[in-house]
């Protein structure tokens, strides 16, 4: 993506996750804002987006943070909400290993409380090292922690995988916390 587009992600991120408000904007109970809203909210707060624009910045978002309703009409962030919305997504059993990118000046807590998700639904987790890697490496020096998800889901604890492939817990103990 180019510069502009990184901002719009960056914008549509903010606004779908956590600050529908700030320009204006509803999103329904699962998180779904309309397409033709967002975008007149969008120039109504000096921030102009054409529909094509918005579709591109959805199809070439690497991390798939955005999905649109099978209509076309709707559009929601796929996981990392901070305002209270249901995803809908059903529980599933999690592969045996997960991973989890953080900075080092996070790590005396992690070691002490285990991950939470602070003001989040959830704790995001990938399925391989380098991609958590690359998201510990946006906040510092990252660190990559292995999680037991396979000993968390026998122990009944619940997860789920949104729409772009992150899996989601409400928390991991420290019990089920390995540093790479």
């Amino acid at each position: 993506m180019d510069k502009r587009q990184v901002r719009i992600s960056r914008f549509l991120s903010y606004v779908l996750r956590h600050r529908p408000d700030a320009i204006g904007l509803g999103l329904d109970g699962n998180g779904w804002a309309d397409i033709e809203e967002l975008l007149q909210a969008c120039a109504a707060h000096r921030r102009p987006l054409e529909r094509a624009e918005l579709d591109l910045v959805v199809a070439l978002d690497d991390k798939q943070r955005f999905a649109i309703s099978d209509d076309g009409q709707r559009i929601r962030a796929s996981q990392g909400h901070s305002v209270p919305v249901d995803l809908a997504y059903e529980p599933c059993v999690p592969p045996e290993l997960l991973y989890h990118g953080t900075t080092d000046r996070f790590l005396e807590a992690i070691r002490r409380e285990g991950l939470l998700r602070g003001a989040r639904h959830h704790v995001h987790l990938s399925v391989d090292e380098d991609t958590a890697r690359r998201v510990g490496a946006r906040r510092g020096t990252p660190v990559v922690l292995r999680v037991q998800s396979g000993a968390m889901s026998r122990a009944g604890i619940v997860f789920f995988i949104s729409a772009n492939g992150v899996w989601l817990t409400e928390r991991v103990g420290v019990e089920y916390i390995e540093e790479l």
